[in-house]
């Protein structure tokens, strides 16, 4: 259902059926703990950083940049790059504790 590099890529999908129609629907994704994510590395952040330039180069892939976002507990990923000197954690798939699947 969702690309492999989506935040959503292993959330369960779930069914509604109400006055006989039927809805397919994808759970709520649970944003994980920044300290239990599997930091690979830490960036500093430049004017005119963008949040999906930075995932592009530390990850290979500017749409993983949610990973970024939960690996620096962002509730406001734009917020991340406002300000030039924040140091940035990089974050890969996996939980440290639990050996889970990509958060």
């Amino acid at each position: 259902m969702f690309e492999q590099n989506s935040r959503y890529v292993d959330i369960e999908t779930a069914t509604l059926t109400e006055d006989g129609q039927t809805i397919a629907y994808v759970r709520r994704r649970f944003v994980p703990q920044a300290a239990d994510l599997a930091a690979v590395g830490q960036v500093t952040v430049r004017q005119g950083d963008r949040l999906d330039l930075l995932a592009g180069q530390q990850l290979g892939d500017p749409e993983l940049f949610w990973r970024i976002a939960d690996a620096n507990s962002a509730m406001d990923p734009l917020a991340l790059t406002e300000v030039p000197g924040r140091k940035l954690v990089i974050a890969v798939g996996g939980i440290l504790d639990s050996g889970g699947g990509t958060p």
